[in-house]
């Protein structure tokens, strides 16, 4: 592959950072990689906040942080102050959330030895990292740019790989280790989905390499979103027949995307999609998809009919995330954010991807898709080995509408009385 397509792959316009490592290769699988070597320390480890067999985490994308001691700030205030709530004596699980700039600080230097004597010392352990916002994700127009850089370029492959190096380090073998991403790229983009194929594909060998190396299972989520390259059941799993078929055609072995490359489940994603969740798992997984991991979230629901409920829903039109409306017309009637939904519609239902709380309906005229997130747990219990890790993943508490917002601490550890009562 010539030297204009590996420049294609390093460009980017408008990255808030890009992580640089040395010279990167012009091959686009990069078999023989030099990978960090893992620490041979394992933590001991007792059963902890669990849903069922189901490791259970908050995602920490809620706290605003970009740096590593700004993300390690967060860890040892507002993370161990849902921990003291809601974990008692038991051993607490962390869902990382690290940025491209944290990931290679928490590279260099000693940083991750610190923070792995840290989590011994705080009975705590991280079996999941959420790697789908590359950059800023709080105080900033974030909208589509959260898919910047996407899959067809090599910094996400770059930063991704970093997050492999770090959870293979950091994650118990009893629990493995997850890290989520985007569907790609988003659909607007147009992106060449040849190059997504290829540097997931190198993405998987350098898992499948630090699975071998540290005897624990690793794999990476891609996690269907309205709008994204692919966003429901029927794109999802076209989207990775044509992945196999890609393989087939470039002669390499489709394994290591089987068993190291699947689905991040989002429960408030694949509502908005008017999805049924039983349906949606079993396809998934009858067609040999690896779930990953699953993300409890909720979305907001409303009658497009109702006037009262046309101006309830203007106060979650804010300015920082991408907050899609999707009508269950035949077919479904898509909008790319909030402010553009406008429209007289004969739909009977419209769904926004404002993620509320799992632990409260919305005020009427407004409802929510917690049914999904209900039935997704019901499933798990029907088909406990479906999925092992279990992440809740309300982001947008910063922006909830005045009437909805109390102190964090109590919003969080209300979300886990919700799940650990199902």
């Amino acid at each position: 592959m010539g030297d204009s397509r590996n420049s294609q792959w390093d460009k980017h316009e408008d990255l808030p950072f890009l992580p640089t490592c040395g010279p990167l290769p012009v091959l686009p699988f990069r078999r023989n990689r030099k990978v960090i070597p893992c620490s041979h320390r394992h933590q001991s480890y007792e059963a902890g906040v669990k849903f069922e067999s189901h490791h259970l985490a908050y995602c920490t994308n809620i706290h605003p942080a970009e740096s590593w001691d700004e993300t390690f700030h967060v860890l040892k205030t507002d993370v161990l102050a849902v921990r003291d709530r809601v974990a008692s004596s038991k051993k607490f699980a962390i869902g990382l959330r690290l940025s491209a700039q944290a990931a290679l600080e928490l590279l260099e230097d000693d940083h991750l030895d610190q923070f792995e004597s840290w989590l011994a010392q705080e009975n705590c352990y991280v079996f999941t990292i959420n790697g789908f916002p590359y950059g800023a994700f709080h105080g900033t127009r974030v909208k589509e740019n959260v898919y910047k850089p996407d899959w067809t370029h090599m910094s996400r492959l770059v930063y991704t790989e970093q997050l492999f190096t770090i959870i293979s380090r950091l994650c118990p073998a009893e629990s493995g280790g997850s890290v989520s991403t985007l569907p790609g790229s988003f659909k607007e983009f147009g992106a060449d989905e040849n190059l997504i194929f290829a540097n997931l594909y190198s993405c998987a060998l350098t898992v499948e390499t630090l699975a071998k190396e540290t005897g624990k299972d690793l794999h990476l989520g891609l996690e269907p979103e309205p709008l994204g390259h692919f966003e429901n059941t029927e794109e999802t799993i076209a989207f990775f027949e044509r992945f196999f078929a890609w393989c087939d055609i470039e002669e390499l072995d489709s394994n290591p995307i089987k068993k190291h490359i699947g689905i991040n489940y989002d429960t408030c994603h694949f509502a908005l999609e008017f999805d049924d969740c039983h349906q949606s798992l079993k396809a998934l997984t009858e067609a040999g998809l690896r779930i990953s991991k699953i993300h409890l979230s909720n979305a907001l629901s409303f009658d497009p009919q109702n006037p009262e409920a046309l101006e309830a829903i203007r106060p979650f039109d804010e300015p920082t995330y991408l907050h899609q409306v999707i009508l269950n017309s035949d077919p479904l009637t898509r909008f790319k954010d909030l402010p553009e939904f406008r429209e007289a519609t004969t739909a009977t239902e419209g769904r926004i991807h404002f993620h509320v709380p799992l632990y409260s309906e919305p005020l009427s005229p407004l409802a929510s898709t917690l049914d999904h997130a209900e039935a997704a747990l019901t499933y798990l219990k029907e088909h406990p080995k479906t999925c092992p890790h279990l992440e809740i993943e309300t982001y947008t508490w910063g922006v909830l509408p005045d009437q909805l917002q109390k102190p964090l601490t109590d919003q969080i550890s209300a979300e886990y009385d919700w799940v650990l009562s199902r």
